[in-house]
């Protein structure tokens, strides 16, 4: 989530680059908090409320901004230095029920304080939100505004899909009453999978579960880059990859092609970051120290550290965890099959599926393996795999009746 550039500003002071006095840290807990002192609130809000988004040109703000217009079907007003057709933070302050901050990390405090100033008050009665991954800072600055207040963290980046089904969406209420039903409406449609925690604890779990993680990602990446120059490359060792080195290594080249000012932020951001990438190091350089002795008890110490891990992890999430890495393993090993067929299905009806498949049926061609997926542009697209000794011809004529006859559309073939 980016709010590109400092160089446009308008007749209002609105820092869009780093804010000279960086973004204050506060440690105590939030908790829910009702309306501001003096704020009047109108006895309903709007059904169709007019959305605000404040970072529209960011990779979240286009999202979001096709989210509200197609999927909820509101009115969107958006303002982002990198647009020029953008509309001035005025028109978002006087026009927007529910004003929504899609920006960096490091300046959203900071800007939000600015459209506080530029509010005046006006923002009473309305909902204000952001979408940062540190909420405390954010949630504190908008809760000096007089608007209701609720922060949201989307876990994951801006999906290709319409909705965030299937994707975790932590929400933070901070000050919460007349707007009650309606964000229960955004949520429903959002599809998120929804977590509730106070902006404090939610940077302390984001310390864990995305400091931590990217941390350890981007070493791993740090030490490939070393070995891999002198092995031949990335390329030679991934033939010699386990399944849980192919997903390391996803997971390193994710965190690699996104912007790298958001896992910035994420470190340097985060109040509780550092003390958990000590305790990192710590485990770190106690297996080193270990793996150096190298005697007995340095192995008898291994394994009480191993067999104490388990038994705080307990039998259900072992068992989760297990069943969850062995279906991810199969998924990869279906998706190295030599012998497959991708296909977009453009009428998605009841139906469209099993007619697809009545086409290898009539071909003699037998399936080994499904999957749904998603094109780089967002389309779902099936990928089938066949069995081994599949017979060219009648695969290859399969392949030509469904383009012909317009059931699908097939994206690639192997």
């Amino acid at each position: 989530m980016r709010c590109a550039d400092a160089s446009r500003r308008g007749p209002h002071r609105v820092l869009h680059g780093y804010p000279r006095n960086g973004c204050a840290r506060r440690d105590q807990r939030l908790t829910c908090r009702r309306a501001a002192p003096g704020a009047r609130f109108p006895r309903r809000v709007k059904p169709s409320p007019v959305i605000g988004i404040v970072g529209s040109a960011g990779t979240y703000g286009r999202w979001l901004r096709g989210f509200f217009a197609r999927h909820m079907g509101l009115r969107v007003l958006g303002h982002d230095p990198g647009d020029p057709a953008a509309d001035p933070p005025e028109a978002l302050l006087e026009q927007a029920d529910v004003l929504l901050f899609a920006t960096p990390i490091r300046v959203t405090a900071a800007l939000i304080d600015d459209y506080v100033r530029m509010a005046a008050g006006r923002e009473a009665g309305k909902l204000w939100l952001d979408v940062t991954s540190i909420k405390q800072d954010a949630v504190e600055a908008m809760l000096r505004s007089r608007a209701e207040v609720v922060g949201l963290h989307p876990m994951t980046a801006p999906p290709k899909a319409p909705t965030m089904k299937g994707r975790v969406l932590v929400v933070c209420e901070a000050r919460l009453d007349r707007w009650r039903p309606w964000l229960r409406s955004l949520l429903d449609a959002l599809e998120g999978e929804c977590v509730y925690a106070s902006a404090q604890r939610h940077d302390e779990m984001m310390a864990l579960v995305q400091a931590m993680v990217h941390a350890s990602h981007l070493a791993q990446a740090g030490v490939l880059e070393e070995y891999a120059a002198r092995l031949g490359g990335l390329e030679a060792i991934m033939p010699f990859r386990s399944a849980s080195f192919e997903l390391d290594v996803a997971i390193a080249a994710r965190i690699l092609s996104l912007n790298p000012a958001i896992y910035e932020e994420i470190q340097f951001g985060n109040t509780h970051a550092a003390e958990v990438l000590d305790r990192l190091l710590e485990r770190l350089a106690e297996l080193r120290d270990l793996v150096r002795r190298g005697d007995d008890d340095a192995r008898a110490r291994f394994r009480e550290r191993f067999l104490r891990s388990r038994e705080a992890f307990g039998a259900r999430a072992l068992a989760e965890g297990n069943y969850a890495y062995e279906r991810v393993g199969y998924l990869l090993a279906d998706l190295v099959g030599s012998r497959y067929t991708s296909v977009h299905l453009p009428d998605d009806r009841p139906g469209s599926l099993c007619t697809l498949l009545h086409v290898f049926e009539r071909h003699g061609v037998s399936l080994e393996s499904i999957h749904s997926s998603r094109t780089p542009g967002g389309e779902v697209h099936f990928r089938i795999g066949f069995v081994r000794g599949t017979d060219p011809a009648g695969l290859a004529a399969a392949v030509e009746e469904i383009g012909r006859s317009g059931i699908g559309r097939v994206l690639e073939s192997g």
